[in-house]
Order: structure tokens, then sequence, then C-alpha cells
């Protein structure tokens, strides 16, 4: 089963990210505060970002992150899948299938992203099932965040 998350889940979401930070999947964490105003804004509203727990027997077993902006190069809405994490027991059970299917049912969207590790190709081969492509160029960014952090570890030294 996949539903929205609620309230309740905080403690659930805090472990589930945690877990999927500090996984071999993921370069590197992300501070905890994080954690905290990433769920704060799923209950805010679903202006940006929302967040749907998998159920298995009645059982928490992983969950998805989604955010949402305006593409003018897809002509409409682009859904990007920020963070999909699954236990390790309930792998392999079609529960990641069964996500992206729901996504593309209930989610309408111009377009679906999705970002992966070069190396993690387990990950890789399900997303091309899927119906996600390679883009052929580079994604670059400014991370405020960690600029400061850079910024404040130089004039340490």
């Amino acid at each position: 089963m996949i539903r929205r998350i609620k309230e309740s889940d905080r403690e659930l979401y805090y472990k589930y990210v945690d877990l999927f930070y500090h996984s071999d999947v993921v370069n590197a964490p992300v501070p905890e505060i994080n954690y905290e105003l990433t769920f704060n804004e799923f209950m805010r509203s679903d202006d940006y970002v929302w967040c749907y727990i998998f159920e298995e027997d009645g059982k928490p077993c992983g969950f998805a992150m989604l955010s949402k902006t305006f593409s003018q190069e897809a002509g409409g809405i682009s859904v990007t899948v920020e963070e999909i994490y699954i236990e390790e027991e309930y792998r392999n059970r079609g529960l990641g299938t069964q996500f992206f299917e729901y996504m593309k049912e209930n989610i309408p969207a111009a377009r679906y992203r999705i970002e992966v590790e070069e190396d993690n190709e387990k990950a890789k081969r399900l997303y091309e099932r899927m119906g996600f492509e390679v883009l052929p160029y580079v994604q670059m960014v400014i991370d405020k965040q960690n600029k400061e952090n850079r910024e404040k570890e130089h004039q340490g030294k």
C-alpha cells in the first residue's frame, strides 16, 4: 500500500531518511535539521514537496519524497523523485515498481525526474524499466548551506 505521510509518521520519516542518507547509495549525509525542515514542509502544504509511506501487510517498510517545479523545457509540471527508500527485507518485492506506477497514474506531470548515483546499477535498471532515460547533460548546483559551511571551515583555519 502507498499512502500520504501523516503527522504521526514524523519519527518513522526521520528513521527512514536517516537510513537513506547513511546508506551506500548516497554520496553524503545531510544535516539532521533538514529532516525536520522537510517534514514540516510536508505538513504545511503540497506546494513544493510531498511524501508517501510504503506499507506491506499493514507494516511501514519505506518512503518516497517528491518535489515539483514548472519546466518550460518539458512544457509543464516536472515531478522529481527526490528520495526513495525501501527497507532491506522488503526489497525485490515490487514495491519500487508499484510506487512508480502509482506516481505516473496519480500525480500528473509533463516530466518525471530522478537522480541516481553512477554506480547504483540495480536502481538504474529499475528506473530504466519504469521509462526513465539518462539525460545528456550534467546538473550543477549552488548549495547555500554547503557554501556557508565551507566558508566557516575556511575562516576557522
